[in-house]
């Protein structure tokens, strides 16, 4: 019998750039192992360029992901859901067993770091956790 794969939903508010990036940072580390997911509170119209060109210089791609909503039913698929960042409120639904939890990630532009240089340090940060994560899901769900 092989073990269900374990499913993790990423959520920022716009769905541009953090909750993007950890997608796909995710699916660059992963592979098949975890259902990924990355959804938006108020989903915004594009990716985040910056976003994007810094996570293409680790290998990993999120040029071709658009901003989606978070659905009540996506909420009740998912074994974890990440908030990254400290704006976007995730209210439990009914049926969901997934625990929310928070990554207060780096924030380089309240140090006056913008820029591509600014995405480097953001990237970095959320690599670190999504690699820890990684390390969870796949461990818990052996």
């Amino acid at each position: 019998m092989t073990a269900k794969r374990p499913a993790v939903l990423f959520v920022c508010v716009k769905n541009g750039g953090k909750s993007q990036m950890a997608a796909a940072l995710m699916r660059h580390h992963a592979g098949d192992a975890v259902q990924v997911h990355s959804a938006g509170t108020r989903p915004g119209t594009a990716i985040n360029a910056q976003s994007a060109a810094a996570i293409a210089e680790v290998g990993a791609d999120m040029s071709s992901a658009v901003p989606q909503p978070v659905t009540a039913e996506l909420l009740r698929n998912v074994d974890r859901v990440i908030v990254l960042g400290d704006e976007a409120v995730i209210e439990p639904v009914a049926g969901m067993t997934a625990p929310v939890t928070t990554w207060h990630t780096d924030e380089p532009s309240t140090r006056g770091i913008e820029g591509v240089e600014r995405m480097r340090l953001v990237r970095d940060d959320i690599d670190r956790r999504v690699r820890a994560l990684l390390a969870d899901l796949t461990q818990s769900s052996a």
